[in-house]
């Protein structure tokens, strides 16, 4: 029987994701054992925008592989940087979740006349991530933005206390967790309306580049489909030399024609159609540039 020891995170969320990628690999016969991580981003409280470096919530899982504490790495595929280190390798990229963002409100802060998003005017929204941020200043600039930290269900505590009249959240996490949403006013946002985060509702599944073993063990893990949306959004955000905490939005969707990307950059959004993840990125950023040439000596 395999063995194979698995290294997450602590949070709720990742935990499920660690556990679901387990029963997958039980199924094949493996003996899976997990290994709990803590990361900087589980240790500090402070704003993302605060901290330094990248890969808050991977780089310490990550050496748990390389250090060989660990077998296997699962996170969600976007909390990783663009930069790759060396002597690992993505092995599969499980079928995603929704990747569109949630908004969830206080019934108390809900305006449905309201322009663009159901809320009254001044209301506390809280949320951590520069893309969000960017994209509801834009959005509704009477909006009160509000730094949030904390993992899903901690987040969804805050706003049921009144830290925050609302809060936006990745809809993958809550539908993983299957949380109650009754107390509050919730809608799923159009990526038209609000940009997902690259990869958002996907899974990276992470070994040494040298585990043959493993990596025949986690082909039947691997949808071909989320691995080239993937792989468009995340290319993007590379060419603009970016991690996490880029300001950008980015969805790629398969087509007949080949990948449509849809992304959100510096306050306007942006489309673009190729028939492979690498010429889709290359059409997105040359518009991109064209509005804003600073990203082209990969400025941020």
């Amino acid at each position: 029987m395999a063995r194979v020891r698995l290294a997450t995170r602590g949070s709720r969320l990742a935990l499920w994701q660690a556990e679901w990628v387990a029963g997958q690999l039980a199924r094949q016969g493996a003996e899976v054992e997990l290994v709990v991580v803590e990361t900087q981003g589980d240790r500090e409280r402070r704003p993302f925008a605060q901290m330094e470096g990248q890969g808050f919530f991977t780089k310490a899982v990550q050496e748990a592989v390389l250090e060989g504490r660990a077998d296997l790495a699962v996170h969600s595929y976007k909390d990783l940087p663009s930069a790759r280190p060396a002597g690992l390798e993505i092995a599969a990229v499980p079928p995603r979740e929704d990747p569109r963002e949630l908004l969830l409100a206080r019934l108390e802060a809900v305006d449905q006349t309201a322009p663009n998003l159901p809320l009254r005017a001044g209301a506390r929204v809280g949320s951590s991530a520069a893309r969000r941020q960017a994209q509801l200043a834009h959005l509704r600039p009477d909006l009160a933005l509000m730094e949030l930290r904390g993992n899903v269900p901690t987040r969804v505590d805050k706003l049921r206390q009144g830290e925050y009249d609302a809060v936006l959240l990745a809809y993958a996490g809550v539908r993983r967790l299957g949380l109650d949403l009754s107390p509050f006013y919730w809608q799923v946002l159009p990526p038209t309306l609000l940009v997902p985060a690259p990869a958002q509702g996907a899974l990276a599944l992470e070994c040494r580049e040298d585990d043959r073993r493993l990596k025949a063990l986690l082909e039947p893990l691997d949808d071909p489909s989320a691995r080239r949306a993937v792989a468009a959004e995340r290319g993007l955000m590379a060419r603009l030399a970016g991690g996490c905490q880029l300001a950008l939005g980015a969805l790629a969707q398969e087509t007949p024609e080949g990948l449509r990307l849809l992304a959100w950059y510096g306050g306007r959004v942006y489309q673009a159609r190729g028939p492979d993840p690498e010429a889709v990125v290359e059409v997105a950023f040359k518009d991109i540039r064209a509005e804003h040439p600073e990203v082209a000596c990969g400025l941020p």
